[in-house]
C-alpha cells in the first residue's frame, strides 16, 4: 500500500495481530514485523507510528528478543504493550523487576496524573494482564499515570510523544481499551482514517494489471471466501485472462464439489476448470499421519496440479492465491517473535522449485476486511459469509491417516454439524464449526448389541479472526441433537465428543 503505516514491531506475543486489527478497525493503516527488522528497512516504511508488542520473555534474559534501539529515536509517537513497555523502560534508563506478585488476568487500574493516553476515560478501569516483570522505576521525562495495585501500568512522556502500558488494551477483555488505542492512534498520532475496501480495492486491481503485464493468470479456487474474492479482484485486473482451478483433492466436504463449482460460474461469474485428482492426492497421502507432513504433501501436490494445469492450457506465468494476513503471520517464525504455529499450505507447504510467479492479492488483510472487500465487489452474502475452510481440507480433520472409510465418516458427521448449527440459526455467529475424526475406538452398546466404533469430536468457535478463538456455548439442545444424529446416521461412529479449548492454548483445527 502506499500508506504511512501505522507499524507494530512483534516481540512474540500472541496478541500482536490484534493490536493491528485494532487500528485497522479505525480505517488505518497497520502492519505487523518481526522485532529483529533492519532499521533501514524499518525507516523506509516511513511508519506514522511505532507500537512494541507485548511477549513473553523478560529483558534480562540473555535470548529475550531485542530491536534496533534507534526505533525509540525515530521522532514518531511511540507505544509500548506489557514486554514493550518493560523493552523501552529498560532501554532508557529505567528499572525492571520480577515482580513478587505476577499478573495474570484482570486488575483494576487507578489514575494519578493528567493523562493523554487515558484521555476522556474513568477510573478505575478494569484490565487484563499477563506479565511476571514488572516496571519499578520509570525512565527520565516519563510520568507515571496509572498504577494497577502491584505495579506501575502507564507511563507517558508527552514531549517525546512516548507512551506505554503494562496491560492489553488490544483485547476485549479490557475495558475501553479500544478508546485507549484510539486516543493513541487518532489523537497523539495525528492518523488519519484512509484504509476502506474500495481504496483497497482501487489500489489492488490497478497494482495486479501492472504485475500481470498482458500475459494470463491461474487462479487456485478453494470455493471459500479467500480465494473467490482473490479470484473476483484478479478478474476486474485482467478480465478473461484470468483462468480459475478447481480441484477436487477428494479432501472436500460432503456434496462441496459440485455445489461450489456451480455457484463460482453463476454467482460470481467466473471462468472455472473444474477438475478431480482425488486419487492422486489420497495415493500421496497414503501412511502419512504427521500433520506437518499431510500439509506439506497436500500444498506440494496442489502446485504439481496447477503447473500440469497451466502447460495443458499454454504458458500461463502467473498463480493467485488467497493468502492471508494470519497465514503469513502463523508461518513465519524469526527469533523471539511468535513461534511457527503451522505451516499453512499457500505459504510453508510451497515448493522450492515453484515455477510460477505468486499474485496473493489478500497478502495484507484480516479475514473480516475480506469479507468487506468481497461484499464492496458485489459477492453474494451466502459465499461470502462462508466459514472458514482449511486449504488441506478434511486431511487435517482426519487424526491420523487419511483413508477412503476416514473420509467416509468424516464428511457425514460434519454434514450433520453443519446442517444442525445452521437449522439453529448459529452458523453466521460462529467463526467454525465442524467434526473432527478421533483415532480413537471405544466401547458402546447399540440394540442391545456391543460396538466397538470411531470417536467424533464436535469443535465450535468464536472469533474475530482466527487468531485466539473462544469454544462456542453451543445450546444443548442442539448438541444433543448432533450427537444423536451422528451415532444414528454415520455408520461407524458410535461416541461424540465436544471439544471446550479456546486459542490459545489450543488451535482451532486439531491439525
Amino acid at each position: 500500500m502506499n500508506q504511512s503505516p501505522i507499524v507494530v514491531l512483534d516481540f512474540g506475543s500472541q496478541y500482536t495481530q490484534l493490536i493491528a486489527r485494532r487500528i485497522r478497525e479505525m480505517h488505518v493503516y497497520s502492519v505487523i514485523v518481526p522485532c529483529t527488522i533492519k532499521f533501514e528497512d524499518l525507516a523506509e516504511m516511513n511508519p506514522q507510528a511505532v507500537i512494541l508488542s507485548g511477549g513473553p520473555a523478560s529483558v534480562y534474559d540473555p535470548a529475550s528478543p531485542v530491536a534496533d534501539e534507534r526505533v525509540l529515536k525515530m521522532n514518531v509517537p511511540v507505544l509500548g504493550i506489557c514486554y514493550g513497555l518493560q523493552w523501552m523502560s529498560y532501554k532508557l534508563g529505567g528499572r525492571v523487576e520480577p515482580a513478587e506478585r505476577r499478573e495474570y488476568g484482570f486488575a483494576r487500574l487507578e489514575f494519578e496524573e493528567p493523562t493523554e493516553l487515558l484521555a476522556g476515560l474513568e477510573s478505575p478501569l478494569r484490565v487484563w494482564n499477563s506479565h511476571g516483570d514488572h516496571v519499578a522505576a520509570a525512565p527520565e521525562g516519563f510520568r507515571v499515570t496509572a498504577r494497577t495495585e502491584n505495579a506501575i501500568s502507564v507511563i507517558e512522556n508527552f514531549a517525546a510523544k512516548m507512551y506505554a502500558v503494562e496491560f492489553h488494551p488490544e483485547v476485549r477483555h479490557t475495558v475501553e481499551g479500544a478508546r485507549i488505542l484510539r486516543n493513541f492512534v487518532e489523537k497523539i498520532c495525528g492518523a488519519k482514517p484512509n484504509w476502506y475496501p474500495r481504496s483497497f480495492i482501487e489500489e489492488t486491481v490497478e497494482r495486479i494489471r501492472t504485475q500481470v503485464a498482458g500475459e494470463r493468470a491461474l487462479c487456485a479456487l478453494s470455493g471459500g471466501v479467500d480465494s473467490s474474492v482473490a479470484a473476483t479482484l484478479v478478474s476486474r485486473a485482467v478480465s478473461d485472462r484470468l483462468i480459475c482451478v478447481f480441484v477436487n483433492n477428494g479432501l472436500l466436504r460432503k456434496g462441496e464439489f459440485e455445489k461450489v463449482t456451480a455457484a463460482l460460474r453463476e454467482q460470481a461469474r467466473l471462468n472455472v476448470r473444474a477438475v478431480d485428482h482425488s486419487a492422486r492426492f489420497l495415493k500421496r497421502l497414503a501412511g502419512v499421519a504427521d500433520p506437518e507432513r499431510k500439509r506439506k504433501i497436500i500444498g506440494e501436490e496442489f502446485i504439481r496440479v496447477f503447473e500440469e494445469e497451466a502447460k495443458a492450457l499454454g504458458e500461463i506465468p502467473f498463480l493467485v492465491q488467497g493468502t492471508l494476513y494470519p497465514d503469513v503471520i502463523e508461518s513465519v517464525s524469526v527469533k523471539g517473535p511468535a513461534a511457527t504455529i503451522k505451516s499453512h499450505h499457500n505459504v510453508g507447504g510451497l515448493p522450492k522449485d515453484l515455477k510460477f510467479k505468486l499474485i496473493e492479492p489478500l497478502r495484507e488483510l484480516f479475514k473480516d476486511e475480506v469479507r468487506e472487500v468481497g461484499r464492496e465487489l458485489g459477492l453474494s452474502e451466502e459465499m461470502v459469509s462462508r466459514q472458514p475452510f482449511p486449504g488441506p481440507g478434511l486431511a487435517v480433520r482426519i487424526l491420523g491417516e487419511v483413508t477412503e472409510e476416514r473420509l467416509r465418516l468424516l464428511r457425514e458427521a460434519d454434514a450433520i454439524v453443519v446442517g444442525e448449527v445452521r437449522a439453529a440459526g448459529l452458523y453466521r455467529e460462529l467463526w467454525q464449526s465442524f467434526a473432527v475424526l478421533l483415532p480413537v475406538s471405544s466401547v458402546g452398546v447399540m440394540g442391545d448389541a456391543r460396538t466397538y466404533a470411531s470417536t467424533i469430536a464436535v469443535r465450535a468457535v468464536t472469533s474475530e479472526d482466527g487468531m485466539t478463538a473462544d469454544w462456542a456455548k453451543l445450546p444443548p439442545a442442539v448438541l444433543e441433537r448432533i450427537a444423536t444424529r451422528i451415532v444414528n446416521e454415520v455408520n461407524g461412529v458410535n461416541r461424540v465428543v465436544f471439544d471446550i479449548t479456546s486459542k490459545p492454548p489450543g488451535t482451532i483445527e486439531w491439525e
